[in-house]
C-alpha cells in the first residue's frame, strides 16, 4: 500500500511501536512464574494476578483512587457545564477571562498546585489530606468539563433551543429536552477523559498522600522502588484490561467518533 507521505506514516509507525512495545513487555512479565521482572518470563502463571488483587496496599488505594476520580469528576461536571453554558450561550461579561481561568490547569505545573494546596490547607488549615487530594483533582479535571463539553456547545445549533423557547418552553424544560440531549456525547468524553486523568495522575498525589490516603499510581510507585517482582506489573495489566473493557463499551454504547470528534472543532 503507497503512501504520499512516507516520512510522517514512518513516524507514525515509531510512535505507536514505542507506544504499544513497552506494554507489551509488561503484559508478558506479569503472566510470569519467576521471581523477577524479567523478560523473557520463565513459565506461565497467574499466581502474581491473584497476589495483586489480594495485596491490602493496592485494594486500599484502588478503592481511594476510585472514590477520588468518581466524585472530582461530577464535582468538575457540576462546576464545568455551566460554566460552558455561561460562556457559550450566556451574556457574560469578560468570556475570554473567565474561559482562561478554567483552563489554566491545564498550563500551571501540577508540582506547583499542589505545593499550594499543601502549605495553604494542610499546613496552614489542618484540612485532612482525603478532602485536599479531591480539591485539586476537581480543579485538574475543570479544563476537561469546560473544553470538551464547550466543543459540544460550539458544534450545536443555537436555533434549536431558540425555537423550543418561542414554542413556550420554560429555560429548564429547554435545558433538559434539548440542550442535556445535545451535549450528552460531550459530557460523557468529559467524565471518561476526567476520570481517567484523576486515576492515573501521579504529582499531585503524590504531593498530597498521607499515610492512610494514597492513590493506586502512588502506591504502586513505592512498591516499585521497594521490590522487584512481577505483582506489579500484574496490578498494571489488570487496569490495561480494564481500560480496554471500559474502551469497548464506551464504543458500543457512544462511539468514539461522537465523544471525541467534536473537540478539535
Amino acid at each position: 500500500m503507497k503512501t504520499s507521505r512516507p516520512v510522517a506514516t514512518a513516524f507514525a509507525v515509531a510512535g505507536y511501536i514505542v507506544m504499544i512495545v513497552p506494554i507489551l513487555f509488561v503484559v508478558a512479565v506479569s503472566f510470569t512464574e519467576g521471581s523477577t521482572l524479567q523478560f523473557p518470563p520463565h513459565g506461565f502463571s497467574l499466581h502474581w494476578f491473584g497476589a495483586a488483587l489480594g495485596y491490602q496496599p493496592f485494594v486500599g488505594s484502588l478503592v481511594t483512587s476510585l472514590e477520588i476520580g468518581l466524585i472530582a469528576t461530577f464535582l468538575a461536571l457540576l462546576v464545568g457545564v455551566p460554566a460552558t453554558l455561561a460562556i457559550h450561550r450566556g451574556r457574560l461579561p469578560g468570556k475570554g477571562i473567565v474561559e482562561g481561568l478554567f483552563l489554566s490547569p491545564l498550563i500551571v505545573p501540577e508540582l506547583v498546585v499542589g505545593l499550594a494546596l499543601f502549605q495553604q490547607l494542610i499546613v496552614a488549615f489542618r484540612v485532612d489530606n482525603w478532602f485536599v487530594l479531591l480539591i485539586g483533582h476537581t480543579a485538574l479535571l475543570l479544563p476537561y468539563a469546560v473544553r470538551v463539553t464547550g466543543a459540544a456547545v460550539a458544534g450545536a445549533d443555537p436555533f434549536l433551543e431558540e425555537a423550543a423557547r418561542g414554542l413556550g418552553a420554560s429555560p429548564w424544560r429547554t435545558f433538559w429536552t434539548i440542550t442535556l440531549p445535545i451535549l450528552r456525547p460531550g459530557i460523557f468524553s468529559a467524565a471518561l477523559l476526567s476520570f481517567i486523568t484523576s486515576f492515573n495522575n501521579v504529582p499531585l498525589s503524590l504531593l498530597l498522600q498521607s499515610r492512610t490516603t494514597r492513590t493506586l499510581p502512588v502506591t504502586m510507585l513505592d512498591y516499585v522502588q521497594q521490590s522487584y517482582d512481577p505483582m506489579v506489573a500484574a496490578a498494571s495489566t489488570l487496569i490495561l484490561a480494564v481500560t480496554i473493557v471500559i474502551a469497548i463499551l464506551a464504543e458500543k454504547t457512544v462511539g468514539f467518533a461522537k465523544i471525541f470528534g467534536g473537540i478539535n472543532k
